[in-house]
């Protein structure tokens, strides 16, 4: 059974930073593609950053402050948030997709999902 945990979220300060974290079981790295979403109160959806293989994307509205990386041997992909800004406040998703050869923001590909995580910045 796949399963996607994420965790990580807290309240910090604008300027701040976090660690979220997304565990992974049931299935390896290899094929699957991972993604980090967002979903602010009363607004869509929106993807963040994604990886597949040794591929990393980042969204404009973000690039300069995120970073996803993962740790195959702890099997959890990470998205490192710097500078943090009022509007990065969100409950922040993982995703999954496996017999994949790229990634993807459009959360409707993605086959499966975490229960998020909340980070709120305060200004």
């Amino acid at each position: 059974e796949v399963q996607l945990v994420e965790s990580g979220g807290d309240l910090v300060q604008a300027g701040g930073s976090l660690r979220l974290s997304c565990a992974v079981s049931g299935f390896s790295f290899d094929g699957y593609a991972i993604g980090w979403f967002r979903q602010a109160p009363g607004k869509e959806r929106e993807g963040v950053s994604c990886l597949f293989s040794s591929a990393r994307y980042v969204a404009d509205s973000v690039k300069g402050r995120f970073t996803i990386s993962r740790d195959n041997g702890k099997n959890t992909v990470f998205l490192e948030m710097n500078g943090l800004k009022p509007e990065d406040t969100a409950v922040y998703y993982c995703a999954a997709r496996g017999y994949a050869d790229f990634c993807s923001f459009y959360e409707s590909w993605y086959e499966y999902w975490g229960q998020g995580t909340q980070v709120t910045v305060s200004s």
